[in-house]
């Protein structure tokens, strides 16, 4: 299915926005002069965030990470907003980023309808698509859908990594797939022309979603297991399924690009040639799983990223190889085809 032939079908940003991924060919007839590299692209992370890797809810952006989200060239990003938190956490993070946008209106532009995203691009802005990275925040509430729906979300991912009430995440060994309530809720994402996203499924939730879903599904931020047979990477026959139903895989940039080591430049061409040849082309973009702002190695960081690692440790909700020292910020210049020598650890120069 073609991205024009893609957009047509839904009114709503859900799988039309992330189908025109960053790794497109141009499909915006607007420009933008805020963007002039950018031509005529509309370029989208299917998962990233505005502002650096260690921020919180706690403060506003700073100015810094502001020009950062200027200089970025995105015209959107799946923001998540809700996942493992709880409802009111959820609220809370969507109240966040409210006021961001109301902070700086001429920056962001919060994305409901698929229009919103060429309005982005024209006005120079960066389109905050709300997103989930887990169904946590429905509790056993369909009617959630609607509440968050009118809050602007717009993209559901159904696990993150362990069994919920909805189905097996990608680090559960039982692999038990989706749930009754998990198919529930998937038809009424369907009903709703909501996005699902199956980014930290296990492989029998992802592919039993895949075959239940009426309408094409995004896995927005994951690498291939065939060339890194870890849990948080995607099989070629979940990647083929995925594809023949019109759906879309965003490549990240995470260590789980390679088996052991800090990922290289090298590593992510090799993931989204591979998910090209699986999926083909109008199938594959870019998910970084990265902030706009370059991430800094300072002493706070690195003990506050250890916790971190600790935490989900305990939480059992820690991929193998994670723990891997971060060293680069997304590199936007990338996305839209910069090159990257092969012996820089993804973009890491741009960092300190």
């Amino acid at each position: 299915m073609q991205r024009r032939r893609f957009l047509t079908l839904f009114g709503t940003v859900s799988s039309a926005a992330l189908l025109l991924g960053t790794f497109s060919r141009a499909f915006a007839e607007t420009t933008s002069p805020a963007q002039p590299s950018y031509g005529h692209g509309i370029m989208i992370d299917s998962l990233g965030t505005p502002g650096g890797e260690n921020d919180t809810l706690d403060t506003p952006l700073t100015v810094a990470e502001i020009n950062d989200v200027r200089g970025s060239g995105l015209t959107a990003i799946n923001l998540i907003v809700g996942g493992p938190a709880s409802y009111d956490e959820t609220v809370r993070a969507i109240a966040y980023w409210n006021a961001e946008i109301a902070a700086h209106p001429d920056v962001f532009l919060l994305v409901r309808h698929a229009a919103d995203i060429t309005e982005a691009k024209r006005t120079g802005r960066l389109g905050l698509i709300y997103g989930f990275e887990d169904t946590n925040p429905f509790g056993e509430d369909l009617v959630r859908l609607d509440t968050f729906r009118n809050f602007g979300v717009r993209i559901f991912q159904l696990t993150y990594n362990k069994r919920t009430l909805v189905g097996d995440g990608c680090l559960e060994p039982g692999n038990a797939g989706l749930s009754v309530y998990g198919r529930k809720l998937l038809a009424r994402l369907n009903e709703r022309k909501a996005l699902v996203d199956l980014a930290h499924a296990g492989e029998r939730t992802t592919l039993e979603a895949i075959e239940a879903s009426t309408a094409p599904i995004a896995i927005s931020h994951s690498g291939c297991a065939a060339l890194v047979p870890n849990p948080r990477n995607k099989t070629d026959h979940e990647l083929r399924k995925l594809a023949d139903k019109g759906g879309y895989v965003g490549i990240y940039l995470m260590p789980f690009l390679r088996s052991q080591g800090q990922p290289m430049a090298d590593d992510v061409i090799r993931h989204i040639e591979h998910a090209i040849d699986v999926c083909g082309e109008d199938h594959v973009g870019m998910g970084t799983d990265r902030a706009t702002s370059p991430l800094v190695l300072t002493p706070e960081y690195k003990k506050s990223f250890a916790d971190e690692i600790k935490e989900r440790r305990r939480q059992g909700i820690s991929a193998p190889g994670e723990d891997v020292q971060r060293v680069a910020s997304v590199p936007c210049s990338f996305a839209a085809g910069a090159r990257i020598p092969p012996d820089d650890p993804m973009g890491s120069s741009s960092s300190q």
